[in-house]
């Protein structure tokens, strides 16, 4: 007696698993290459990232260096302002026991103020620089989190469709994209200021 129709299920299985893959195939061919794209975003947004970190650093570093220079001036002017005092003293001293000073004591303590404003100026100046290279580097700080942020938010991204592939969930693919799309705006911020 027979057991039943036979019915060929083998080509039908074949017919479905080929289906199966087309629709997924094409779904993680997205997900591969919008992972792709991503991915080449974080590697340039990290390089950008670590480039504009030690710009500032080594501009801070140079901003150091102007700071000790004009530090090292200012000394100097004192030194300048404190040997005036002593030759005004001295001439004073003289004045006291009512005597006429000698005029080398007048003309250093002039010759002390003159040498004060150059030193003054001199100082002044590398205090401008040490500002500018300051403010640079500030400015390459804030380009830097930018880039370090975008690169957080490819890495999460890059994670969402991996995740996306693993379940073939396009809603995950969805979330990886619109994070992708913050980390390719966050970098162009990077870029544009």
């Amino acid at each position: 007696m027979p057991e039943g129709p036979e019915i060929e299920t083998e080509h039908l299985h074949e017919v479905i698993k080929e289906e199966m893959e087309r629709e997924g195939g094409r779904f993680l061919k997205l997900v591969a290459l919008t992972t792709a794209i991503l991915a080449v975003f974080a590697a340039v947004s990290a390089l950008r990232a670590g480039a504009t970190v030690n710009e500032a650093l080594i501009l801070k570093t140079e901003a150091a260096v102007l700071q000790a220079k004009a530090s090292d001036q200012w000394a100097f002017y004192q030194a300048k302002g404190v040997k005036a005092a002593v030759q005004e003293a001295s001439r004073t001293s003289w004045l006291a026991a009512g005597k006429e000073p000698p005029a080398a004591y007048g003309e250093a303590k002039a010759r002390y103020g003159e040498e004060q404003k150059d030193i003054k100026a001199k100082a002044q100046e590398l205090e401008k620089e040490r500002d500018e290279k300051g403010e640079e580097a500030e400015r390459l700080i804030h380009h830097h989190h930018r880039f370090a942020g975008a690169v957080a938010l490819f890495q999460v991204s890059i994670a969402l469709g991996a995740v996306a592939a693993l379940t073939r969930n396009k809603l995950v693919w969805a979330g990886s994209l619109v994070v992708g799309a913050a980390g390719i705006g966050l970098f162009a911020l990077g870029l544009a200021l």
